[in-house]
Formats: structure tokens, sequence, C-alpha cells
């Protein structure tokens, strides 16, 4: 599958079940690390996502790569602190999916400075965002809950060209 494959569209109701099933993939959340409650309980991240969808601050995609949901991606956050994040289902990594759906993304935002957040073991996704342009400003720490513990996490910014 090649990045010019990717397509990101509107969330579908019909993507919920799919979306679900690479949200609570266990692996997938110790790599992510920093997860969410809804992420292991089915009614919560319908609720999650209602919210999300009807909230017009909120810029959420469906990743479609090859005519398949392979994830999501958004951006969200009030105007100076607007962040980016994105969920790859685990089969379809690898492949340069998530580094052309943030590049997409980037394109329908134009909004900078941009920031994410990653665990700092996760080398995948900061290779991705530094794919895109984002930049490595500093560290921290948080508690994850998909590992139950306090981790470092990398903090990283996509300023103006």
């Amino acid at each position: 599958m090649t990045a010019t494959e990717i397509s990101l569209r509107e969330v579908r109701d019909s993507d919920l079940p799919l979306l679900w099933r690479h949200w609570s993939d266990p692996e997938a959340q110790r790599i992510a690390a920093f997860t969410g409650e809804y992420q292991n309980d089915r009614a919560l991240f319908d609720s999650h996502w209602a919210k999300l969808r009807a909230d017009p601050e909120v810029l959420n995609r469906t990743v479609v790569a090859g005519g398949e949901v392979v994830g999501s991606i958004a951006v969200f956050g009030p105007p100076d602190e607007r962040e980016v994040t994105y969920w790859i289902d685990r089969a379809h990594w690898g492949r340069g999916i998530a580094t052309a759906a943030l590049t997409a993304l980037l394109d329908l935002v134009p909004t900078r400075p941009l920031h994410a957040y990653a665990a700092a073991d996760n080398t995948g996704s900061i290779r991705v965002l530094q794919k895109c342009g984002f930049v490595v400003t500093g560290h921290d720490r948080g508690f994850a809950r998909a590992r139950d513990a306090e981790i470092d996490e990398a903090v990283l910014i996509l300023r103006a060209a």
C-alpha cells in the first residue's frame, strides 16, 4: 500500500465499530501509552465520539487506505494550543500511512503553531511527527493510563514556515 492511496474523510457512523477495534487494541494502547478511559469501554467510546463529532472546534477525519478504514486523525484545542492526534490500526503500521495522513491533515489545517505529544519511547510516532515538520521542544512526565505508570513524554511543535 502506498501513501498515494491515503485519503481523509468525515467520520461516519459506520466507521465507529472499526475505530473501536483499533482504539481498544491492548498492544497499540501500550505503545501509545496515553489513552482514555473510553478506550476500554464501548459505551464511553461512543459517547466520546458523539461529543467530538458535535464540537465545531474539533476537526476529525477517518483515514482510508486502499478503500479500507485504517484509523482516525484530528486537530483539537484552543487556537493557541491546537493539537494533532492520530490512531492507525496496528495492522497497518510501518507503511507510511500515519505520515501520509498527517501530511493530508496539515494541508487542511493552516493553523500554526500545532502541538503534539507522544510517549518518549514511541519512536514510530515521534518519527511520523518529525517527518511532517514537528520539532521536539522538550519533555514532560505524565500518567500513562495504558501502562499504569508515570512516563516520559516528548513535546513537539510545528511552527509557521
